[in-house]
């Protein structure tokens, strides 16, 4: 077996398994199709390219994802690294100029002497083969939702897997300068508190930069029931046969969120609560939030308008929201189909697969949702595939962990398996006494998982 390791795909998971295998003195080859070919979804020759928001959902102790990403932080994550100094202001969120992003992690991987990249698609009738690569040696499968058909091809030749697919939406993109300030106005709706030894001064001004987060736009009941009239009657691109199949639910598109009922969006995406609209000193009925989407602040996504919807049609129904009627689109939304392998039948705790030790896989491919969900999977799936060359133990996170928590999810059986985004419900729940106070529940199950995780360093 050769001591190097293939990597199938430059995203967020390859990118980060690379590194990890890397930095313990192995040679990796990346495989990455761009730009000889790219997907329907990406358009970006750069590595880690992030096609759907540039948001890498909150960075507080007390929520989910915020957890994931310190742990990643402890275990020397190169793509959370980035992230962090590519960040461009969110509120509690972490959110990142996404091709500032994308180019950082470029240089980092190019220049890294055990690393080669290979600009070239793996795939069935191609000149490299998923099946010459898995003959060579250890192999990590870090394609994410867009493989292409050559490629998922021998994955389901590989793994004996018919369905690889599933389909999520992206949001639109519009420019600030074209919004309407008269109406919109600055805010974020989960404000901090000021610490009792916290100064004043430096309170308002951490406060200030806060709301500068999100441009949220009123709407009053008339406003928005013909906006939501519309929305749920406009018209969609049709999909092919093959790709109408059931939509995850943590990506479903507004309009189909929409037909749900006329209330549905008022008490998802569009909820008011938690704001006052400055012009009539009232909360508004609804509301739809903007998020900052660059360095520089000049683009904004919509916050939740995952779309289906035809590009004419998303400029006609979205310049309907108030603040929004003279909206230029930077990038309209689109659907894409999504790959993902049933991971609970065909993988271990490692992302490695079951009945081929020298098979690993990574990213959303797995099962795992979510941009620092994706990371975490390459991580794992980098550190073993070193272990496995060095002779070492494979390395397995502890279940209350939320990067072990996810590898047991897509590795224990289940006949409804579906994506999974990292929540604490997947997490033991705490020994002894009750904790009704979730935040404090939430807060201590984060500190143990952080001991856990000192402890495993590797």
């Amino acid at each position: 077996m050769d001591k190097k390791v293939s990597i199938i795909g430059g995203g967020l998971a390859g990118c980060e398994a690379a590194y990890q295998i890397a930095k313990r003195g192995i040679k990796v080859d990346l495989y990455e199709m761009k730009p000889e070919k790219f997907s329907p979804a990406h358009s970006n020759k750069d590595l880690a390219e992030i096609v759907c928001s540039n948001s890498f959902k909150s960075n507080l102790h007390t929520n989910a994802c915020g957890l994931l990403k310190e742990e990643l932080r402890l275990l020397d994550s190169l793509l959370i690294k980035i992230a962090d100094e590519t960040a461009v202001p969110a509120g509690q969120a972490l959110a990142v100029d996404r091709e500032e992003f994308s180019k950082k992690v470029t240089k980092n991987i190019e220049e890294n002497p055990n690393i080669t990249i290979i600009r070239k698609e793996v795939g069935k009738n191609k000149e490299i083969s998923l099946m010459d690569l898995a003959q060579k040696g250890i192999v990590i499968i870090a394609t994410g939702p867009l493989s292409s058909d050559s490629l998922s091809e021998e994955i389901q030749e590989l793994t004996g897997e018919n369905d690889l697919h599933f389909y999520d939406a992206a949001a639109p993109i519009v420019y600030k300068d074209s919004i309407n300030m008269n109406i919109a106005f600055f805010g974020n709706r989960y404000e901090q508190e000021r610490k009792k030894d916290e100064d004043v001064d430096e309170w308002k001004k951490k406060r200030h930069n806060q709301e500068k987060s999100y441009i949220n736009l009123p709407m009053n009941k008339e406003e928005y029931e013909k906006f939501w009239n519309e929305l749920v009657n406009a018209q969609v691109v049709e999909l092919h046969e093959f790709e109408k199949r059931e939509i995850f639910e943590g990506c479903m598109p507004v309009e189909v969120m929409a037909k749900r009922g006329i209330d549905t969006l008022r008490y998802g995406p569009l909820k008011p609560m938690g704001f006052t609209d400055p012009r009539t000193g009232y909360r508004p009925y609804a509301l739809v939030q903007l998020r900052q989407d660059n360095k520089d602040a000049t683009i904004y996504n919509i916050v939740g308008f995952q779309t289906n919807l035809k590009y004419g049609e998303q400029k006609r129904v979205f310049r309907m929201i108030p603040g929004l009627e003279n909206a230029e689109f930077a990038k309209y939304g689109v659907m894409h189909r999504n790959t993902f392998i049933n991971s609970t039948k065909l993988l271990d705790n490692h992302y490695r697969m079951l009945k081929n030790n020298n098979m690993y896989f990574a990213g959303q491919i797995t099962g795992v949702e979510g941009y620092v969900e994706s990371i975490s999977s390459g991580l794992v799936a980098g550190i073993n595939a070193s272990m496995q060359i060095l002779n070492k133990d494979l390395i397995s996170f502890s279940e209350y962990t939320m990067i072990g928590a996810l590898s047991k999810y897509i590795s224990t059986p289940n006949d409804k398996f579906q994506p999974m985004n990292a929540n604490y419900g997947i997490l033991p729940e705490l020994e002894g006494k009750k904790i009704s106070d979730k935040k404090l529940k939430y807060e201590k199950m984060s500190d143990r998982a952080l001991n856990y995780i000192i402890i495993t360093k590797c």
